[in-house]
């Protein structure tokens, strides 16, 4: 399976949102496209998934235009799409008919994914009321039978709640594709690690992923591959650990216990920022950052930490965002 993605390109107007984007998946894992706000990250999205008309391009599957009918895709928008009075039973069930899960095996997934993202009390209100009332039995006294609990609305759910209830639409059909629009956005801490744990099985099954986000340390754990976006060009594309590699070894994190400023000019690094004598220095190459190393041993000065680096996905995020919008 491969998916090939060839000059999508979307106008409004004389405004060009998104400007002949390519990219392809030859094999299974998690490609990510990244951007500022604007950049054209979800309008792509939408014009790979056939949501929005293209102006010029073609997304394959397989050699075929990638459809419904050629691709068990599942979406996860950054708008999040539930209907509001219906009730979260019935719109799941509805979603995974919409991908041709018959109603019995829907019913078996739901229970599932509820079970995994920690939402049964919603989806299965009056069990989780007799489980409750059960244990009450254990006292001096049974429980009056509890009132039959009326099937949850999307709208009574948190922002976090309806989230997974919209992830588990784009689960349920087991899809082969999964497209990921910001996935955790607004996730607490507890739910964000929740999702990654589902987001790191889903890579083990040999999933094809496509992931927005910005979240770029989220990006550097799951990302093989990488488009960065800037006012709707790609700006920089590649496998994540050949680009990094590209850079070299050029950021130095350094902690002492003095002030060493005279050393680090002497050696001809530069200074990103210093707090306590801890330093992030941008040096030119572990040559140099030798000899700044030398020169504090030599010095006598108790080093802490010394860690030289590739630049992090964020720090090469926002230099070539800022080289493009320079060059305007």
């Amino acid at each position: 399976m491969s998916l090939q993605v060839t000059n999508l390109t979307k106008k409004y107007g004389e405004k060009t949102v998104v400007d002949h984007l390519s990219f392809s998946m030859e094999k299974p894992g998690v490609y990510a496209l990244l951007g500022t706000n604007g950049a054209g990250k979800t309008t792509s999205i939408r014009m790979m998934l056939g949501m929005l008309a293209r102006d010029e391009g073609e997304v394959l599957w397989n050699g075929a235009p990638l459809s419904t009918a050629t691709c068990n895709v599942g979406y996860l928008a950054e708008e999040r799409g539930l209907y509001p009075k219906y009730t979260l039973m019935d719109q799941l069930i509805y979603f995974a008919g919409l991908r041709g899960v018959s109603k019995a095996e829907a019913k078996k997934r739901i229970k599932y994914w509820a079970e995994r993202l920690e939402v049964e009390e919603y989806l299965y209100p009056n069990q989780v009321k007799t489980d409750s009332a059960e244990k009450k039995k254990t006292g001096l006294f049974a429980a009056k039978a509890p009132k039959k609990a009326k099937p949850k609305l999307a709208d009574q759910l948190s922002k976090g709640n309806q989230q997974k209830i919209q992830f588990m639409t784009a689960l349920i059909s087991d899809p082969e594709l999964l497209i990921l629009d910001e996935p955790l956005s607004g996730l607490d801490p507890v739910n964000t690690d929740l999702f990654k744990g589902i987001i790191r099985e889903e890579i083990n099954k040999g999933k094809y992923l496509i992931m927005s986000s910005h979240q770029m340390a989220t990006v550097e754990e799951f990302c093989t591959d990488i488009t960065i976006m800037n006012r709707s060009k790609a700006v920089l594309q590649g496998h994540l650990n050949e680009i990094k590699k590209s850079y070299g070894r050029v950021n130095l994190s350094l902690k002492v216990e003095q002030d060493i400023e005279s050393y680090i000019r002497q050696a001809g690094a530069s200074i990103v920022s210093e707090k306590e004598f801890e330093y992030q220095l941008k040096v030119s190459g572990e040559q140099q950052a030798n000899h700044l190393l030398g020169n504090l041993i030599n010095a006598e000065i108790p080093i802490i930490t010394f860690d030289l680096r590739e630049p992090s996905l964020h720090e090469i995020f926002v230099e070539k965002v800022g080289e493009a919008n320079d060059a305007e």
